[in-house]
């Protein structure tokens, strides 16, 4: 199918950005139908664009016509067939533009009419000069291969202004929150030096009460040793000096 692999060509993510027969559905999520053949509405492509509009794309016009205009024998037979193959076109314009589209709350104000044969596009518009505004005044655009290319890549633009704009968003959110948890951080490393330059004013209070004064704790527990007391281990050598000093 011309127009699927035009889209998967596109840079466009099928499923994510475009949606192939998608199902339509109203705002209370019931599936739409089609006001003149009350059909469920499948078009054959949907395209969403990053403000979750979407455009609707058709693609099933007749070619036959067209076909036979380049089959015929003679310039008669092939201006018949040209006349048909426009014919043919303006009664898909018409059929589109009673469908209901415009009722679909997420769809643009036109409807994307995709002939998928430039020469049978050009034929068309070259048999019918005014087949295009025709068709605009309905609403629908015609596209060929060409223009439709050109249309995705402008979409595609968009959905990447879209996707730098949600990063650059993110990282903003991320520096706020690492930033946040940056200066909690500090706040708590700021509380543990506090608490370590209190215990290590703590401990050299205490160590002062082991070697320091006359009646230092190593001194007395020394002197009690001296009075016969039985003991199996010593204190360090290092208090014992810093005792006697």
């Amino acid at each position: 199918m011309i127009l699927e692999n035009i889209l998967e060509r596109s840079g466009l993510v099928k499923d994510r950005e475009y949606f192939m027969e998608h199902q339509l559905h109203d705002e209370w999520g019931n599936p739409m139908r089609s006001e003149g053949e009350d059909k469920k509405m499948r078009p054959d492509a949907v395209i969403k664009y990053p403000d979750n509009r979407h455009v609707i794309i058709d693609s099933k016009i007749s070619l036959n016509a067209f076909t036979r205009s380049i089959d015929a024998a003679d310039d008669a037979e092939r201006n018949k067939g040209l006349n048909e193959h426009v014919t043919c076109i303006k009664k898909h314009i018409q059929s589109l533009s009673v469908k209901g589209y415009d009722d679909y709350s997420k769809s643009l104000d036109f409807v994307m009419m995709f002939i998928p044969s430039e020469p049978a596009y050009i034929a068309a518009l070259q048999a019918d000069p005014e087949l295009w505004n025709y068709a605009y005044d309905k609403r629908i655009l015609l596209l060929s291969p060409t223009n439709l290319i050109t249309s995705l890549k402008l979409i595609v633009d968009l959905w990447k202004r879209e996707y730098q704009n949600q990063n650059a968003n993110e990282i903003a959110e991320r520096g706020a929150k690492l930033y946040d948890k940056f200066v909690g951080f500090v706040a708590n490393l700021e509380d543990v030096g506090d608490y370590l330059t209190k215990a290590q004013n703590k401990y050299g209070e205490a160590y002062k009460k082991l070697t320091t004064g006359n009646d230092n704790l190593v001194t007395q527990a020394t002197k009690l040793k001296n009075l016969g007391l039985k003991t199996k281990n010593s204190l360090p050598e290092k208090l014992l000096t810093m005792s006697e000093e």
